[in-house]
């Protein structure tokens, strides 16, 4: 080989590698997965993610809703892709008759089911503060809060003190327990459980992982359960205490 030959095979070779690495991003990204398939859905959030503003900040209600909810959604079906009678379950039912799914899979279930089940219910129960967040609960919700948690201000209290005491990742919980004539129970919880598990329904919970504040609040757990009563939304939670007793809401 000359030493003509030599430099134009080397330029080519160079040539293909510059194509060769502008492409691989590319080429990379086409290959990624789709998310899985099944019968569960991400619920689209019912308000625009700077909605809850200044309390808690859109970027955090993005990655929360848009990843991690989804992330509980695609984990949950692929846990019950060869189930085919498992996916026609709710996914309350899934977790209310945990302790007879195939072991094999219960702790998938548990987490993904929890976290879906858990995350569709907190979209739910807030909005815009001033325009249906914060404020007080007032009718016969209030009565209820009350008579079995001794008033609001004690509930705020009693439910900050149980958020901080969390430890690692979970949820606090004001659960409806049909058992006892609807009565509500304070209820904190590791990980993604749910209250559904113990035959409750959620009326309203509190997201204390760290994904749920982390971006504004950063190790200041406490600020954000202070700061998250201003975008509780009391009418929805008292319609919700309503579906719950008349038997019509379930999640």
């Amino acid at each position: 080989m000359t030493r003509r030959q030599a430099l134009k095979s080397t330029a080519l070779a160079a040539a293909g590698l510059a194509v060769v690495g502008n492409t691989l991003p590319a080429q990379a990204q086409a290959q990624q997965p789709a998310p899985p398939t099944g019968p569960f859905t991400l619920p689209p959030l019912p308000y625009a993610p700077n909605a809850l503003e200044p309390h808690i900040d859109a970027q955090t209600m993005s990655l929360h809703h848009d990843k991690h909810h989804q992330a509980y959604v695609n984990n949950l079906n692929i846990a019950l892709k060869d189930h085919p009678d498992l996916q026609k379950m709710t996914v309350e039912d899934l977790l209310r008759k945990l302790d007879t799914l195939p072991e094999a899979i219960r702790t998938a279930v548990r987490n993904n089911a929890g976290g879906h089940a858990n995350h569709t219910m907190f979209w739910k129960i807030m909005a815009a503060p001033g325009k249906g967040g914060g404020g007080n609960p007032s009718g016969e919700l209030a009565n209820a809060i009350f008579a079995d948690l001794g008033g609001v201000d004690k509930l705020k209290t009693a439910f900050n003190e149980a958020g901080t005491k969390v430890f690692g990742s979970g949820w606090v919980f004001v659960a409806v327990d049909p058992k006892e004539n609807h009565k509500l129970k304070l209820v904190s919880k590791p990980n993604q459980d749910s209250v559904l598990t113990d035959g409750m329904v959620p009326l309203f919970g509190n997201d204390v992982w760290e994904h749920a504040y982390y971006l504004k609040y950063q190790n200041k757990r406490a600020d954000y359960l202070t700061a998250w009563w201003n975008v509780l939304a009391w009418d929805a939670v008292a319609a919700r205490y309503s579906g719950i007793k008349a038997g019509k809401v379930t999640l």
